[in-house]
């Protein structure tokens, strides 16, 4: 059996194809991705799924979702529904749905959408638990990073929505590529003092991991702010402007030193948040997965002082890039077999 996972985020669309033998064992996994800004581009989701799905033959599809936030919606509400609809009418097969409680069918959703808004993590932490009974799920992607704490083997978070897991620390709005440096830092060194940011869209932390060698520029997904190239000059002329500069006026290491300063900031904010979870939930051992699972939540638990285990024990590394792709059709495979 084939089952398709999917997880529709703001920026990206991600998909796992997991085959499945008649006892559930997962036999492979196929995975990819889509940049697919839904803020703009939302009335092509249908084509994408189409396009990702490609020529296989599927048996179900699972879906989880985060892009309900963005700004083409008026609320979560609408976004869930809209989102729910195109992924049914897509596809000639079972679908369901990531809910905080499992996977839901679409009549559920439509009585109640927000049961599925931002639950992908929910299907990551089925991974997780199988690593370690006894975790925190670190999931740092390209937007954000999913703080889960995980016990005897079952999510327990104290957050149930977006905004809830951001009073506790389970979610932080920090992730590998689209976070804006000004929203990083206020300050950064420069001439041996601490100069002030420009609070414009001129960099963001793919120009910082670029520069630093932590990604490649296939990694670089999404879009530049300037809309230029992705190379390495390109994010330092970017950074270069976060401090109304350019490559004329700031040299090589200046500019170097700028980009690991906005890098130690993002790793100590998320550590925080790390810590902070681990003190709630008398938690020591974290799970790290997502695209920044060793450029920033590896190095989120060393700076807590946290062991920490990759996803890539049971997951390729690539595949460890959309994990709740991967959970969702585990979720899926679950509840089809239940049914």
């Amino acid at each position: 059996m084939k089952i398709a996972g999917f997880d529709i985020g703001g920026a990206n669309t991600d998909i796992a194809i997991v085959d499945f033998d008649e006892s559930g064992n997962i036999i492979s996994i196929e995975t990819d991705f889509m940049y697919l800004p839904m803020w703009m581009k939302k009335d092509e989701l249908k084509e994408a799924l189409d396009d990702l799905i490609g020529d296989n033959e599927i048996n179900a599809v699972g879906v989880s979702m985060t892009a309900e936030l963005v700004d083409a919606y008026k609320t979560k509400k609408e976004g869930v529904l809209d989102i729910a609809q195109k992924s049914v009418d897509t596809f000639n097969v079972p679908v369901g749905f990531v809910g905080l409680n499992g996977i839901i069918e679409m009549s559920n959703v439509i009585k109640d959408p927000m049961k599925v808004a931002a639950a992908n993590w929910i299907a990551t932490a089925t991974l997780a638990a199988k690593i370690d009974p006894d975790c925190i799920l670190i999931d740092t992607g390209s937007t954000t990073t999913d703080i889960i704490p995980i016990k005897h083997g079952q999510e327990h978070a104290t957050g149930r929505s977006d905004l809830e897991r951001l009073k506790t620390g389970e979610l932080v709005y920090s992730g590998t590529l689209r976070t804006n440096v000004a929203a990083l830092v206020e300050k950064v060194p420069l001439d041996g003092t601490m100069i002030r940011v420009a609070s414009e869209l001129f960099a963001i932390t793919a120009d910082v991991q670029m520069v630093l060698g932590n990604i490649t520029e296939y990694e670089y997904s999404c879009s530049t702010m300037d809309g230029a190239g992705k190379s390495i000059k390109e994010s330092m002329r970017r950074i270069s402007r976060v401090v109304c500069g350019d490559l004329d006026i700031l040299k090589f290491d200046e500019i170097m030193a700028i980009a690991e300063y906005i890098y130690s900031v993002q790793i100590n904010r998320i550590s925080e948040a790390l810590l902070e979870v681990s003190k709630q939930n008398n938690l020591s051992n974290v799970v790290t997965t997502g695209l920044g699972m060793d450029i920033i939540g590896a190095k989120a638990c060393e700076k807590a002082g946290l062991k920490h285990t990759g996803m890539d024990k049971i997951l390729k590394k690539e595949d460890c890039v959309v994990a709740p792709a991967v959970g969702t059709a585990i979720l899926m495979e679950q509840y089809i077999n239940k049914a």
